[in-house]
């Protein structure tokens, strides 16, 4: 394995460096600003149109994206350093079209969506002129499990007829989210694996009723995670996503690639976390001596590097598995690092705030909301206890084949 990036990567990597210090960072209070005047979870501040317009200036657009037509052209080892320095900030992702869900979106409308779905609606994503919502998650099973999914997606005719109830429906609140792919099942006889399908439903389609937005730890940002009525919602059968039955194994291969980003962006937020710490200790005095003199507190900063380090390398592993193996190869480390990247983060900013004492849990520094963000990131995209599961399972069959 070899983790060296090329001049491509490294030229990219001062790119976005550079864009986060001269504009990405400055625009965090002027979005929060904006965002609290307007008291609406479904406004978008203006400033985010600006970062959208400097990177797409910059040739930071679409990095996510390792198909030529459609993006940078990056594998995702590639990728890696680029989405870890993302996570510095919540506002670096959308305004580089590189953000969770329309990532995922993207990519499986690039990989089963037919030529008009595409036309219509990843082109439109691709150009960060809308934004888009993946509804899988529901309120009345244990979602981690997907074939617990209840939603009916009946055909009657050309159309398909909706009814279900989702939820954490991450950024529908959004008035510039204006399309869904709706997970549910189309065939309830069939396999448990092969009773799923995806639609693409446009947002303003009559009897998609959104309830509300769902905070989480009192944090909520533009869309927010919504609980969305399907009541006799109908769509075109043309906006059926791959074939009748094929829901979960599209599911998966969506989650695959999103999940790394998400642990890449978990990193950034860490190492955000670790630069603070740091930086809060080497001004602050008790008990006769600087915070960074203290025993306890250097033990917590070697501590984070150390636990840092190794999650980065895992990832990198990872990323490397999948560009040179695939998904399926990769699939007992993705498992790990979605498991692993999560709860490191949420250590180092948990010793974060420590460090920063009561300061730590106001909205003064963004460590309380990372610490939500990463916390959160434990039960997104399948919980701990389900990746651990997978691991489980493939490392006890290995055993089993020797007949141990």
């Amino acid at each position: 394995m070899d983790f060296e990036f090329g001049p491509k990567v490294e030229e990219y990597r001062e790119q976005v460096l550079d864009f986060m210090s001269a504009s990405v960072y400055p625009a965090e209070p002027v979005y929060r600003q904006q965002a609290r005047a307007a008291g609406d979870p479904a406004f978008h501040p203006p400033v985010m149109e600006l970062l959208k317009k400097e990177a797409r200036a910059r040739g930071l657009w679409n990095l996510f994206l390792p198909d030529t037509r459609w993006g940078a052209g990056l594998n995702n080892l590639e990728y890696a350093p680029l989405a870890e320095i993302t996570g510095h900030s919540f506002l670096a992702p959308e305004a580089m079209n590189c953000a969770a869900p329309d990532t995922g979106n993207m990519e499986i409308l690039a990989e089963f969506g037919s030529a008009a779905q595409q036309e219509r609606w990843l082109k439109p994503l691709l150009g960060g002129e809308i934004r888009s919502a993946f509804a899988m998650t529901e309120p009345e099973v244990a979602s981690s499990d997907a074939t617990n999914i209840r939603t009916s997606i009946a055909r009657e005719g050309d159309q398909y007829v909706i009814n279900g109830h989702k939820w954490f429906t991450s950024g529908a609140g959004s008035s510039r989210c204006k399309i869904l792919i709706v997970m549910g099942v189309t065939n309830p006889d069939a396999d448990a694996y092969k009773r799923q399908s995806m639609v693409l439903v446009p947002m303003d389609t009559p009897g998609i009723d959104v309830k509300r937005t769902l905070p989480v730890f009192g944090f909520s940002h533009e869309g927010g995670h919504a609980e969305i009525l399907f009541t006799d919602v109908r769509v075109p059968v043309e906006n059926l996503l791959g074939e009748e039955g094929s829901g979960f194994a599209i599911a998966q291969a969506r989650l695959g690639p999103g999940r790394i980003h998400h642990c890449m962006r978990a990193l950034g937020m860490a190492e955000r976390a670790y630069d603070l710490m740091c930086t809060r200790v080497l001004q602050r005095k008790a008990f006769g001596k600087e915070l960074a003199r203290q025993g306890v507190i250097q033990d917590w900063i070697a501590e984070a590097r150390m636990r840092i380090e190794q999650a980065r390398l895992l990832v990198l592993k990872t990323a490397w598995l999948m560009d040179t193996h695939g998904k399926e190869a990769a699939r007992v480390e993705i498992s790990a690092i979605k498991v692993v990247a999560p709860n490191v983060a949420q250590w180092v900013i948990d010793h974060a705030i420590q460090a920063f004492g009561a300061a730590g849990v106001t909205e003064d520094f963004g460590l309380a909301e990372m610490f939500a963000g990463a916390r959160s990131l434990r039960i997104a995209d399948g919980p701990d206890e389900v990746h651990k599961m997978v691991i489980a399972r493939r490392e006890l069959a290995r055993y089993i084949k020797a007949g141990a």
